[in-house]
């Protein structure tokens, strides 16, 4: 891998990782495209990713400071305001999903998942999600346990190459009933401890002492990091407004290339 190459892939990360187009989907089209070894590419995938959350780390560090203060107010027994109480621990009963899924299929993750036309059947799976989600969705419910649970459940799908965890999770939000904005927001709470674990698993395995692949490793993790925040902002800006139809066309007619380059 080039420094270039780890560039690309760090700035295709940043993007996608936030956007619901699927980041490990774009990433295994990208590697795909630039014919990049599949070899520690799991890990160097898990790794942007770390580099991601923490831009989302950066960006919410109240909203995880009052999780935080909430969650220790709740130990020790010391008030504590319902709404905050209601956040922290449907981030935590939302993230148990994923966990166990994640290391159910762990083992699969590198061979059967990393298929070019799996990710196209999964772009068009998670763009009915989607829109049905936004038909369905009756956006006037408030966050609760079982509505976090139920979010937990769709970030499971996640896991899938060319699903997408942020259209997962606000989709699940939508489908729970919770307005559009606050699905978006927290669909991307949510997201953060799960990251940061696989990110720092993924991070303990790589041979980083190789002065190569940590180089190329450190570019495109700085290049991911700026990007996603960037991305962030924007992305939250633009939901405000909008709803997922242009993702949801932009996925399909992706989804329809990849099939025809394929057969």
């Amino acid at each position: 891998m080039t420094h270039f190459e780890a560039i690309i892939l760090g700035i295709v990360q940043g993007i996608t990782e936030f956007l619901p187009v699927s980041s490990s989907g774009h990433l295994i089209i990208v590697r795909s495209i630039l014919n990049l070894p599949l070899e520690y590419s799991l890990g160097f995938d898990a790794i942007l990713q770390f580099a991601t959350v923490l831009a989302l780390v950066i960006y919410f560090w109240k909203d995880l400071f009052k999780i935080f203060i909430t969650i220790v107010r709740s130990i020790l027994g010391i008030y504590t305001n319902r709404e905050d109480k209601i956040l922290a621990w449907s981030v935590i009963i939302g993230t148990i999903p994923a966990a166990i899924f994640g290391l159910v299929v762990e083992s699969y993750m590198d061979t059967i998942f990393r298929d070019v036309f799996l990710v196209a059947v999964s772009l068009i799976i998670g763009s009915l999600i989607m829109f049905f989600a936004q038909k369905l969705g009756k956006q006037d419910r408030p966050l609760s346990l079982g509505r976090g649970l139920v979010i937990g459940l769709f970030q499971s799908l996640a896991l899938i190459p060319g699903i997408s965890r942020s259209g997962a999770t606000i989709s699940g939000g939508l489908l729970a009933g919770l307005p559009r904005n606050e699905a978006v927001r927290y669909s991307f709470v949510l997201s953060i401890p799960i990251l940061l674990g696989s990110g720092a698993k993924k991070l303990l395995e790589v041979d980083i002492l190789n002065t190569s692949f940590g180089l190329d490793l450190l570019i495109g993790s700085l290049t991911a990091f700026f990007v996603g925040l960037l991305v962030i902002h924007y992305f939250i800006k633009y939901m405000k407004n909008h709803n997922l139809n242009v993702f949801i066309f932009y996925r399909i007619a992706l989804a329809i290339i990849l099939i025809i380059a394929l057969f």
